[in-house]
């Protein structure tokens, strides 16, 4: 599955760029032939740059965002850090772009993924407008969890959460990385449910989970990234986390951040991946 985005409008093309990761945006038009002999590499850069961001923007189908990026020829590329340009190619010069994505992407760890044996951050395989959260306060809603910032994910009139988290495709699940706000509100007795859809609380009692997890104040030092039972997370469409408790008994829950670590089930482009290795079972 590709790993570009496509650009429709001013506002998603500014969430963007913001990110602190290299983003590379591709100006192009249907009509344009450079820019159709450009393509081929473009993908293939964002097939083997998984941890950068990879954008197309058709210029006379989103004129707001080629008005707003100044765009006077086809085609362009431009490649922005935090909101900031880095660097620029106008033209069909292969060369020249490849040079620019390997100079500014770093590894997937610079970037602030985590990579395991054959297996890396697969957050990016989220559909983040269809994650939902019950019992969840509104202004430390779940989408904060799926953001590297001081916002945070906080349960309301007590201590349980249940997420549930669909995905843009079928993703092998390795492991996850929970990052507390501080120990004592850090979850501790989770269960997780692979495909279940519209589960409520009442639930969780009456359906085997997949998988019991029972976290201890260890398995937060260093941040440290939980193993799964990967032979029960080989398809998963959509998982649902229920925290049931914390580790300090607290009233509340909060979480800060949230990864997954996997691999698209298709294992579409692994052998691009850094750390390629045998699959884990």
């Amino acid at each position: 599955m590709s790993n570009i985005k496509n650009i429709t409008n001013l506002s998603e093309y500014q969430q963007l760029i913001a990110s602190p990761k290299l983003t590379v945006v591709d100006f192009h038009a249907t009509w344009c032939g450079p820019c159709r002999s450009m393509a081929p590499i473009f993908e293939t850069l964002s097939s083997t740059h998984r941890h950068a961001n990879f954008a197309k923007v058709d210029t006379d189908q989103a004129k707001s965002v080629s008005s707003t990026a100044q765009i006077t020829s086809l085609p362009t590329f431009k490649l922005f850090k935090n909101g900031r340009q880095i660097g620029e190619v106008v033209g069909a010069r292969q060369d020249e772009l490849r040079r620019l994505v390997e100079l500014h992407a770093g590894t997937p760890e610079e970037s602030g993924l985590i990579v395991v044996k054959g297996h890396m951050d697969i957050n990016e395989f989220i559909t983040l407008n269809q994650v939902d959260c019950l019992n969840q306060l509104d202004d430390h809603n779940v989408r904060n969890i799926f953001k590297n910032d001081d916002n945070n994910l906080e349960s309301d009139v007590d201590e349980q959460l249940l997420i549930t988290i669909p995905f843009n495709q079928t993703v092998k699940l390795h492991s996850l990385k929970i990052v507390p706000k501080d120990i004592d509100h850090a979850p501790k007795t989770i269960k997780l449910y692979v495909n279940r859809l519209n589960l409520g609380f009442d639930e969780t009692d009456s359906i085997e989970e997949t998988q019991l997890l029972e976290l201890t104040i260890e398995d937060y030092e260093e941040e440290k990234i939980i193993p799964l039972r990967f032979v029960k997370f080989q398809s998963v469409t959509t998982l649902v986390i229920f925290v049931q408790d914390n580790i300090g008994d607290e009233e509340t829950t909060i979480i800060k951040e949230l990864k997954f670590i996997g691999s698209p089930a298709e294992a579409i482009k692994m052998e691009n991946w850094k750390g390629k290795n045998e699959e884990e079972s």
